[in-house]
């Protein structure tokens, strides 16, 4: 948007009819008043671009331009006074009719007595060869008034010529490329390299985050070698890259054009702009042409406390898989963001011990100043009565959308003081991993704390002060990802002991593939072909996977798939799953492995018929054109049909850009002798151990034990239900995105977009001598809400558009094993349950005396439970069967 110009060039003579060859701006004559009319109307929609279903609003105006003073020695240098007079506020959308919030309503009433007068007092602009030198106005006018004027007074800035610049104006310092034609000049202005400084983050995942589009385009109009006409457009179009129903669109409009001309006063003598302005009136005062931030008072909004109150029954542990839980965490984390300490810190310390974590997860989310130091004074590391608390603390800071260096400053300084409980300890430095890894996605590597706290996580692997920390600090590195870490993971992986090896490789497993260097393989190849020394399955298979998905020779893979069929039983079926799905699947891997297999040493019946009960499959949830969501389940057996590592995968892909949703891994060890049975090779000496580990949102999180040890195993099997244990269970801020705009013609716009839910995943293994049948499950249920809010104000008339979408959804996994006999039975159950899915959009204008104008819209559809395809025997794609939509509106008065 840009705005107003209307000039008559100074002396005829001084250009031509062309506008190229013209290096100056535009010139007034002198002794002459410029009658001019102004309007800047702003449309908000959802993108569809339809002005009937646009809210918004129009301010116009009648323009008095007059040049005040020109200097003596450059026609270039002068000095002009702006009055706006007989100002409107009015609809864009005609349509409105009677629901017109300014029917019956004059512009003082509208705009307010003071603000109507501060806009109607002249501003001066002082322009060199057509570029803004400096701004006047009077001091203490509210500020978004004064924006009002800036987005005026821009307009007056351009140049005749073609080319490319850097011009300031109400917008900010911004790169402007200006064509000239016969009967025109275009000025294009590149928004996204204004600086202005303006409050905003967003979400620095391309799957969570939002994508934005701007433009700006100004039309000088010229005539005779006058310019008559300015046509200014300004667009912002957002979308949520995951969820494009979630969408906005503001388009912002000024036109000025010259009416007549009249005689005017004359000029003021002088050869200093500053003499000559305190001669008109010695209250004017120089301000930055560039706008201001204000924020409108919230009339009648609750206090926080009140706030609280009012959802707290939404964020009881019985509500949480409701869309409701997750509507209310949003709200209040955006009220939190505004809050100070002690009203915060008042709440928590008041509050009872089942709300409290939901609680944590909100102040924590909000990601302020006020809300950590409120947190952090709340919860007591050396005291065991809050474990609860500081775990759900710790797993939002890894969640955090936007963290800063201080608040891993926070958590390095937490470290390194005691601990009532060591799972606590552990957590710490794995979430410090995962702040690391996204401070560095965000250009933050050489921050102080950030060094700092790869120091930690390097130096505890290269010299652990106690064995048993070695796990502590892979699980960190597994999360911060550091380049710097590979030859640490390498050492662990093919030197360490069973579980310390295999966390290493896993680790390699989440690095991108610029990573695994052909040094990185052979590590891996020889861990794999067990070059140096034996390794349990579970590593070999994990190495195998990683040489697998990263870009494999010739020679690597052949060497693989002829070691199929040497290979313990159900290993042998494991790594010909792999190959399968492979192929299956076109993974980039593919092209590679059907080159080898066209050797009929590697492609035979012999090698393809290996039986076992071990699988590894990947399907789609869901694939469109722009996005896809895939799921991977691989299940490895021991020889003796008991389950040694299930893995459950969910990955969104948008474009390149991935997203590892999450991961559940359940693995076991070391339970043969309960039946009897003979180890496989590499695993004779295994304790008795079963746990779970998990990763959500590309965060890993700190492992679960059911059981370590023989006798832990026993007086489990004995004592224990088959209740689920949980890995992760709470609210998540997903998707984070605030942005306040400065449009050109002075009005203000906001953009904000969250997303959150309430996740809750728990599995189990069961285990039966009696039965000699073992069962594993997972569990994941989860309610989302996505919401966008579009706002523009003047302070004194706001239109916002704000758009929801929520769903309630689970996805259950279920493993049955009999292992009576071999080949034993086994059973895979995946299901997806039946998800409603809620659409709602809802359009307003508002007067800041309170009246007002809303439309609403719903939307419901029901997406169709199924069983999705865990194997190759059926790999039909889960269907969905919506049911016809639901749809209601309605507008009125509020």
């Amino acid at each position: 948007m840009i705005l107003l110009a209307v000039l008559f060039l100074c002396f005829i003579s001084s250009y031509s009819a062309s506008v190229k060859g013209h290096t100056t701006g535009l010139s007034l004559n002198n002794d002459r008043l410029y009658k001019l009319t102004y309007s800047t109307e702003v449309f908000l929609d959802g993108g569809k671009g339809k002005l009937q279903d646009s809210v918004g609003y129009r301010v116009s105006s009648s323009v008095d331009v007059v040049l005040l003073w020109r200097n003596p020695d450059g026609d270039d240098d002068q000095l002009i006074q702006i009055t706006v007079t007989d100002v409107k506020v009015e609809n864009v959308n005609q349509q409105r009719g009677e629901k017109s919030i300014f029917k019956g309503k004059n512009p003082p009433k509208i705009i307010g007595k003071a603000n109507l007068e501060a806009l109607q007092r002249p501003v001066l602009l002082h322009l060199i060869r057509g570029k803004v030198k400096e701004f006047f106005s009077y001091p203490n006018e509210p500020v978004a008034i004064a924006n009002l004027k800036r987005g005026l007074a821009s307009l007056f800035q351009m140049q005749l010529s073609s080319g490319t610049t850097d011009e300031e104006d109400v917008s900010g310092n911004c790169k402007v490329t200006y064509q000239a034609h016969q009967d025109k000049v275009v000025k294009i202005k590149a928004l996204d390299s204004c600086k202005i400084e303006r409050s905003g983050f967003t979400t620095q995942n391309q799957v969570l985050g939002v994508s934005s589009k701007a433009t700006s385009v100004t039309t000088y109009k010229i005539e005779d070698s006058f310019v008559v006409a300015v046509l200014a457009e300004e667009t912002h179009a957002f979308a949520v890259n995951f969820l494009p129903t979630i969408t906005g669109k503001i388009v912002s409009k000024q036109k000025l054009e010259l009416k007549t001309t009249e005689a005017g006063p004359r000029l003021i003598p002088g050869k200093q702009v500053a003499t000559v302005i305190k001669a008109v009136d010695s209250k004017y005062t120089a301000i930055p042409i560039v706008g201001q931030v204000f924020q409108s008072k919230c009339k009648g909004c609750p206090s926080l406390s009140e706030h609280w109150q009012s959802i707290r029954k939404h964020l009881e542990p019985d509500n949480l898989s409701n869309a409701e839980a997750v509507k209310s965490f949003l709200a209040f984390v955006q009220h939190l963001r505004t809050a100070k300490r002690e009203d915060i810190l008042q709440i928590l310390k008041t509050e009872k011990k089942e709300v409290l974590p939901q609680l944590v997860d909100a102040v924590t989310s909000a990601q302020t100043p006020a809300s950590l130091e409120a947190i952090l004074d709340f919860l007591d590391f050396k005291s065991d009565s809050s474990i609860v608390l500081q775990e759900r603390f710790l797993y939002a800071c890894g969640f955090a959308t936007h963290p800063d260096e201080e608040l891993l400053r926070t958590l390095i300084s937490k470290f390194k003081g005691s601990f009532a409980s060591n799972d606590i300890r552990e957590t710490v430095m794995i979430i410090i991993g995962a702040l690391v890894r996204k401070l560095c996605q965000n250009d933050g590597c050489k921050l102080k704390a950030v060094v700092e706290a790869k120091k930690l996580i390097l130096g505890g692997l290269e010299k652990p002060e106690k064995k048993e920390d070695t796990m502590m600090y892979l699980l960190a590195l597994k999360n911060a990802l550091l380049p710097e870490g590979v030859p640490l993971l390498l050492k662990y992986a093919e030197a360490g002991e069973g579980p310390i090896s295999h966390l290493a490789t896993t680790t390699l497993q989440r690095y991108d593939v610029p990573f695994i260097t052909d040094e990185v393989k052979k590590t891996l190849n020889r861990i794999y072909h067990q070059n140096r020394k034996v390794h349990e399955k579970t590593v070999r298979t994990t190495a195998a996977t990683v040489i697998l998905k990263n870009n494999p020779s010739y020679m690597e893979v052949k060497n693989i798939l002829l070691s199929i069929g040497e290979l313990p039983k159900e290993m042998n079926k494991y790594m010909l799953s792999i190959i399968q799905d492979i192929l299956r699947f076109e993974m980039p891997a593919s092209k590679m492995v059907r080159r080898v297999l066209k050797e009929m040493a590697t492609h035979n019946y012999d090698r393809f018929s290996k039986s076992g009960s071990s699988s590894a499959y990947t399907g789609y949830v869901e694939r469109s054109p722009r996005a896809a969501s895939t799921y991977s389940l691989d299940i490895l057996y021991s020889g003796s049909g008991i389950l040694r590592r299930s893995n459950l995968n969910i990955l969104q892909y948008i474009g390149k850009a991935g997203l590892h949703g999450s991961q559940v891994v359940i693995e076991a060890q070391g339970l043969e002798a309960l039946i009897a049975a003979t180890p496989d090779e590499g695993e004779e000496n295994l304790d008795s151990y079963a746990g779970m580990s998990a990763i959500l949102f590309d965060v890993q999180l700190r492992p679960v034990t059911f059981f370590n040890g023989y006798s832990d195993l026993m007086s489990k099997m004995l004592s224990a239900s088959s209740d689920p244990v949980s890995v992760v269970k709470g609210l998540i801020l997903l998707v984070d995105h605030s942005q306040e705009l400065q449009l050109q013609s002075g009005l203000k716009a906001n953009i904000e977009v969250q997303g959150g839910l309430a996740i809750d995943i728990s599995g189990a293994m069961e285990f039966s001598l009696w039965y000699r049948e073992s069962k594993t499950r997972v569990k994941n249920r989860v309610a989302v809400v996505i919401t966008g809010d579009v706002t523009v104000d003047s302070s004194f008339v706001k239109a916002g558009l704000e758009t929801r979408v929520e769903s309630e959804a689970g996805l259950e996994f279920i493993s049955t094993v009999q292992f009576s006999q071999y080949p034993f039975l086994v059973c895979m159950q995946m299901d997806r349950a039946e998800a409603p899915f809620r659409q709602y959009e809802t359009k307003y204008e508002r007067l800041s005396t309170g009246r007002g104008y809303v439309s609403r819209k719903r939307k419901e559809s029901l997406l169709a439970g199924c069983e999705l395809p865990l194997h190759q025997e059926n790999s039909e794609m889960c269907k969905v069967f919506p049911q016809q939509p639901e749809s209601a509106s309605s507008g009125g008065w509020f």
